[in-house]
């Protein structure tokens, strides 16, 4: 089982999407919040993702993918 903390950025047209639900539900990791700040129109979480080192690459893909800023926290996956 790998860890890795990642900081999301939310641009003004994110805020409101349930990502990190997906996320959780598209991919076979545990989303774990550590420290947010979400405002009306814009907002960052640091977030740790749990699960097989491969599940967690494509879950940060997929982060991109939906148009949010993503930068590792923790440089190496923990496993």
């Amino acid at each position: 089982m790998s860890h890795f903390r990642i900081r999301i950025g939310f641009p003004e047209d994110k805020i409101t999407e349930p990502i990190i639900y997906q996320i959780g539900h598209e991919f076979k990791v545990v989303t774990n919040i550590r420290k947010a700040d979400v405002r009306e129109k814009t907002g960052w979480v640091e977030l740790e993702l749990i699960g097989d080192s491969g599940e967690i690459e494509k879950a940060i893909e997929s982060l991109r993918a939906k148009g949010v800023k993503v930068e590792p926290i923790e440089r190496n996956i923990i496993e």
